[in-house]
């Protein structure tokens, strides 16, 4: 790697970014950060048809978020823009006529009816679809005439139709193919806008790129892209193809799998840093046995050499868990900042803490252990911000107890909390846990009916400290309920 790292991220606007697309940009960013080289976000904007409203937003939105910042793109700017392909027409269409000037390239004519019927054919007779190469030698005179009768033709690519095509790649290592396997592929459409092999490799010389990480998909139609370079007489960069991101049944991960918008993640609940983790560690290693590891120890350990062949599962379980530990890694302040948008969206939630913020961080700590999502911080928290709790009465009658027995203990503590001050951990317990041998009750039958009267639940952080968080006038007004539910 004598020349400097320039590398790119470059998305086409036809969807939301997955977590496969954001992994290929964080291989990308890595290399430029480890190396000290420059990463470029470009846009690849020209299949106009299939452009998704917003996508563009959503994949900054996506890298920022990630802290995937990058040098240069269309916000930014750079010293080889525009990265809108959108705004390069003119480069492609002159690298198309250099082309078809020195013989490596020709107009097509063919309707896109005759090449619908051409790969029915070809699927009917079993044969791999491709071009039958009707216009490759047109006469002058076919071409006027096909011009005269308002034909606007694509262009493609004249495929040698014998030898090799061999590169070395980072990660597969040496790659060979026939050329009689490729077909004579477009280059630039009809309506002018390029086709995703032209445009790269024109922009990918254009911008200096040095190395093209991308996923395995794209090794078939490598030895095109080399065979471009070579017509247009330009050097190829480093090819590194790193395998895809498979779901569990190791099949390609889909949105069965839950391969959803990585925004979508961000929605659930899940910390920039667990998936910048996450992410990273599908399909590169340090070792066999580290799996948590910060933004600057990948920086720092990233090598292209890592990249494992064979496709790498999204393990679902191992993400939650991931989080859970990062979530608990958080400062009490950083905790509450991470969830605060999740129950500023919570209706009843998100009332509470604009009214009682002091409260809300009470809360917190007694679930930052717990919780595995942000998006579970509220699910876990809701019965400290509601009114009234919705919760069947027969919960409240633990085991080895009847209806009787539970509003006895619940009265009896009501007895105990109504005069007790201070309402803290210490106190209730030094008042409570005494109370249930005098009832003739264990411990946990008596704390169980309290749980359920308190937090409408089975399962709640400890209770005492739940209790104390509560305050004594919700606690008691909750017990209430409770007698008036039995």
């Amino acid at each position: 790697m004598t020349q400097k790292v320039r590398v790119r991220f470059a998305p086409s606007p036809t969807g939301y970014p997955h977590v496969g697309n954001i992994r290929t940009a964080m291989f990308n960013w890595l290399l430029a950060r480890h190396s000290g080289g420059k990463f470029v976000l470009r846009i690849e904007d020209t299949d106009v048809a299939r452009k998704v409203e917003g996508a563009v937003k959503a994949i900054m939105d996506s890298l920022r978020w990630l802290g995937i910042d990058w040098d240069e793109g269309p916000d930014v700017g750079g010293d080889y823009g525009p990265y809108y392909q959108s705004e390069r027409l003119e480069l492609y269409k002159s690298a198309a006529e250099k082309l078809i000037a020195q013989g490596d390239a020709y107009y097509c004519y063919c309707s896109p009816e005759r090449l619908a019927e051409l790969r029915a054919e070809q699927v009917r007779r079993k044969q791999p679809p491709g071009y039958d190469r009707l216009c490759r030698n047109l006469s002058q005179e076919e071409r006027v005439k096909k011009e005269a009768e308002g034909i606007k033709p694509v262009v493609r690519f004249k495929t040698p139709l014998e030898g090799q095509t061999a590169y070395k790649d980072v990660i597969w290592g040496q790659v060979v193919v026939e050329n009689s396997t490729l077909d004579d592929f477009v280059l630039l459409k009809s309506d002018g806008f390029p086709t995703y092999h032209l445009a790269n490799v024109v922009d990918d010389h254009a911008m200096k790129i040095s190395h093209v990480i991308r996923a395995e998909e794209w090794i078939s139609s490598t030895p095109r892209h080399l065979l471009l370079y070579k017509a247009l007489g330009l050097e190829p960069p480093q090819f590194v193809h790193h395998a895809m991101i498979l779901g569990p049944d190791r099949a390609k991960l889909s949105k069965r799998h839950g391969a959803v918008s990585i925004l979508d993640y961000r929605d659930m609940g899940y910390l920039p840093q667990t998936m910048f983790n996450f992410l990273a560690l599908i399909g590169w290693s340090l070792d066999d046995k580290t799996e948590l590891m910060s933004r600057q120890e990948l920086i720092d350990n990233f090598s292209l050499e890592r990249i494992g062949k064979t496709g790498a599962i999204f393990n679902r379980e191992k993400l939650d868990w991931m989080n859970g530990v990062y979530i608990r890694k958080l400062t009490a302040e950083e905790f509450f900042e991470a969830v605060q948008p999740y129950i500023m969206e919570d209706l009843d939630a998100g009332k509470a803490l604009i009214e009682d913020e002091e409260y809300v961080r009470a809360v917190l700590p007694l679930v930052q252990e717990r919780a595995r999502t942000l998006l579970e911080v509220v699910e876990l928290t809701r019965f400290f911000f509601v009114d009234q709790l919705e919760y069947a009465p027969g919960l409240l009658i633990g085991k080895n107890m009847d209806k009787a027995a539970t509003a006895k203990a619940l009265k009896a503590a009501q007895d105990k909390l109504k005069p007790l001050k201070p309402f803290d951990t210490d106190s209730l317990e030094a008042v409570l846990r005494p109370l249930a041998p005098e009832l003739g009750l264990k411990t946990g039958q008596l704390f169980a009916a309290l749980r359920v009267a308190v937090t409408g639940r089975t399962a709640a952080p400890p209770l005492f400290d739940t209790m104390a968080v509560l305050g004594k006038e919700r606690c008691l007004k909750r017990i209430e309920a409770a007698l008036a539910k039995l």
